[in-house]
């Protein structure tokens, strides 16, 4: 019997009328599965949308809208200064330019006005880029980002950016694009602690926001995205590019959205900023010091900017209230009470800076940063535009003597090794065509002296010659060892660097002196002791210390420079009358355009400097003259005022002794002279005849280090009081320097006795233009002793 019709059809189309699927066909889903699917996912995505919309309340506005003051204090915990109030004035839209508007909408969000409160498209764009490494890119609104400024925080997480579209929805929902637009323009921060769009017009501009130009707006527009980094009054050279590109481009984008001219955008020239301006309660040397805590706090990332400028830190600093007022009333007393621009428009352009720092901990004492934070706005002791002059010296000592380097004849260099001071003698070793060779202060000839002796009378032939002798990049590598940073203006290996053309600050100074007043152990110094943040610390990084150079090293050093004070014809003989055992060093530089004293006890180390700057223009202009007087040496005022300090900062300390760096170890017994150094009295070249020799003195030609001849030292002169004020020549003054001993002086029966020669002239010396060794230019030379 037949079977059904049915039976004999084929199995795989028994039970669905059609082919079954085999193998990997049988893994994608029919067309209508997708369908239902797709639906289902839509409506799923629709209904949490709506929930989330629906839960998602909108918050009061946070802190940020009402930011608290920061509160500066000394180490005891006296109140400094209070600063941080949010600097902003709510202004309405109509109180906005419409070429400020137009600016900030071409740098946001040029589809503001046509799109909701979320703009998925950007949003799906800048996550692709972010994933496929083309950059990190915000896709949020303008909507989203007052969102963000006002009710929610900072934070790049998921659950924050979900609740900044819920939010953002039920903003764009309530209010109108002009209300939000306003609102935006209000909180947002513009740098230089500018809330809002008013209070940025009269921060850079000194005009309100319904006088914004398009070139104007254009430039607010462009700190949005890095408020200090474009701020061209104080951004490195790449800042000021990427600031200036930014705004060209905020500018092309209003012309492609037609709200500004082709021709117009034509004419538009990058606009003026004003400089930074003092916040209220910053006069006298507060400003000062709350500028320099807020560098560090920003250098080590312990705040950024803006929560800086929203307030709510308790910042304590390492200064010592009587300390800070004993600097001040230092500087006043040696200076600025002898100045009187009215009657002398040269003493409008002194500026002072000083640093005291604790040697063994690192931390600034006091600082001193000008007359009043609201007249001079740059902080003399932190700025780095003027040259160090011979304070670098003793660098150039440290490198020779850590290094065991040689002179050209094979010996190595101890602080008795003999140099040649010839003036103008030429740098031998070296591969400048022609030999590099500068002048001694005043064109003086020296003839045979020991480092000791060059350092006491900051000869300049010889620590040109010995820099050569130890390698001029060893001597740039120690200055960084022992604290001057990497970066420093013209801390170059060329043979003027160690003659001081480099460009440290007071406090980089200060900071060097102190690794080797501690005994060669390199601390960084620091402004800030602790950091609270309503009431909660903040971790501070730990303070690292290095080794710099040896102990001995730092010892020898530190030996030399006592005889810089307390040897007769020292260039810092004044601050002999600190009647405690102090080492320093002297500078003065080209032009004499700055003048330095940088010394030390065990116990602090002190920084001085003046500066010349003309008023109005800040261009570096003399110091000679200052005060009715001649030409400004670091011997003269600076050590002045380094003298003044010192009794007062130290009144009432015991008298600690420098240790004794011991016998020098020398791998060949040559290296010292085996006879008595000769110590002529400088001589001065005069003009127009042949240049006279001293007694013992060498030809330019001579080798350095050779051994000295066996002439008797020259008779001192007779005993005279030095001058309690400044004369024309603080450091080699026109009378005799007197060997003053103060009580506690410890005897010194190694150093050889020095005659200076009281005619030493007052003029500053011509400078050569010698090329480098390897090549390139030579900043230059201070001439300063």
């Amino acid at each position: 019997m037949p079977r059904p019709a049915s039976r004999s059809l084929p199995r795989r189309l028994l039970h669905s009328g059609r082919p079954r699927r085999h193998g990997w066909r049988r893994l994608i889903p029919t067309w209508r599965f997708g369908l239902f699917s797709t639906v289902t996912v839509l409506l799923l995505g629709a209904g949490f949308f709506a929930l989330g919309v629906a839960l998602v309340k909108v918050p009061d506005a946070h802190a940020a809208a009402t930011a608290q003051r920061n509160t500066w204090l000394y180490r005891d915990g006296t109140v400094l200064a209070q600063t941080g109030q949010t600097n902003r004035q709510s202004v309405s839209l109509d109180q906005i330019s419409t070429e400020a508007q137009h600016a900030i909408l071409a740098a946001e969000d040029r589809d503001f006005y046509r799109e909701g409160a979320v703009n998925p498209a950007a949003l799906l764009r800048a996550g692709w880029n972010t994933a496929t490494g083309k950059g990190a890119q915000g896709g949020s609104t303008i909507t989203q980002q007052y969102v963000k400024n006002a009710y929610l925080t900072q934070q790049r997480t998921v659950s924050r950016k979900v609740k900044e579209i819920f939010i953002a929805i039920k903003v764009d929902a309530t209010l109108s694009k002009e209300e939000i637009l306003a609102s935006y323009l209000n909180t947002t921060y513009y740098g230089r602690g500018a809330y809002g769009i008013q209070a940025a017009a009269q921060a850079y501009f000194g005009v309100d926001a319904s006088q914004l130009n398009a070139a104007q707006g254009a430039y607010l527009a462009t700190l949005l995205n890095a408020p200090s980094a474009y701020d061209v009054s104080s951004a490195t050279e790449a800042g000021k590019r990427a600031a200036t590109g930014r705004w060209n481009y905020v500018l092309d984008g209003m012309v492609q959205e037609g709200w500004l001219p082709a021709a117009d955008r034509a004419a538009i020239t990058f606009p003026q900023v004003r400089a930074p301006q003092p916040a209220l309660g910053l006069s006298g040397q507060a400003g000062y010091l709350v500028d320099a805590a807020k560098e560090y706090l920003l250098t080590h990332q312990l705040v950024d900017e803006a929560a800086l400028a929203r307030g709510g830190y308790r910042i304590t600093l390492s200064l010592d209230p009587a300390r800070q007022a004993d600097l001040q009333t230092a500087v006043q007393r040696q200076l600025t009470d002898k100045l009187d621009a009215a009657k002398r428009p040269g003493d409008g352009d002194i500026q002072a800076g000083a640093v005291s720092v604790d040697p063994k901990t690192g931390g600034v004492l006091a600082m001193y940063g000008g007359t009043d934070y609201t007249q001079h706005f740059i902080n003399n002791a932190t700025r780095r535009d003027y040259q160090a002059g011979s304070t670098f010296k003793p660098i150039a000592l440290a490198a020779a003597l850590e290094s065991g380097a040689k002179t050209q004849d094979g010996r190595t260099i101890t602080p008795d090794t003999v140099y040649d001071g010839a003036n103008r003698r030429p740098v031998r070793g070296g591969t400048a065509k022609p030999p590099y060779a500068p002048p001694n202060e005043g064109e003086a000839e020296y003839g045979q002296i020991t480092l000791r002796q060059a350092t006491d009378w900051s000869v300049n032939t010889a620590f040109a010659q010995l820099a050569q002798d130890t390698g001029l990049e060893k001597v740039k590598q120690s200055a960084i060892a022992l604290g001057l940073p990497a970066d420093t203006n013209e801390l170059n290996a060329v043979p003027s660097l160690p003659l001081g053309v480099s460009m440290p600050s007071v406090l980089d100074m200060a900071g060097v002196y102190a690794t080797l007043d501690n005994d060669g152990r390199q601390q960084s110094p620091w402004l800030v002791q602790s950091l609270q943040l309503d009431g909660t610390d903040v971790p501070l990084p730990p303070r690292q210390s290095s080794r710099a150079v040896s102990e001995q090293t730092a010892r020898q050093v530190t030996d030399m420079l006592q005889g810089v004070v307390a040897d007769q014809g020292g260039t810092g003989w004044r601050a002999k009358e600190l009647g405690r055992p102090a080492a320093g060093k002297t500078g003065t530089t080209d032009g004499n355009r700055s003048a330095w004293f940088v010394g030390y006890t065990p116990e602090v180390v002190t920084s001085v400097a003046m500066f010349g700057e003309q008023a109005g223009t800040g261009k570096q202009v003399t110091l000679s003259g200052t005060a009715g007087g001649g030409r400004v040496n670091g011997g003269g005022y600076p050590a002045q005022i380094w003298t003044d300090y010192m009794k007062a900062a130290l009144k009432g300390t015991p008298v600690g002794q420098f240790t004794d760096p011991g016998p020098t170890v020398l791998d060949d017994a040559a290296s010292t002279a085996s006879v008595a150094p000769s110590t002529p009295s400088p001589t001065p070249a005069k003009p127009n005849t042949p240049r006279p020799s001293t007694p013992g003195s060498a030809s330019p030609g001579a080798s350095a280090g050779s051994q000295p001849p066996s002439a008797s030292p020259t008779p001192e002169p007779p005993s005279q009081t030095p001058p309690s004020t400044p004369s024309s020549r603080p450091e080699e003054p026109s009378t005799p320097v007197p060997p003053v001993t103060p009580p506690s002086s410890p005897s010194r029966p190694s150093r050889p006795p020095v005659s200076p020669d009281p005619t030493r002239p007052t003029t500053n010396p011509p400078t050569t233009s010698a090329s480098p060794s390897g090549g390139g230019s030579t900043p230059p030379v201070p001439t300063d002793a």
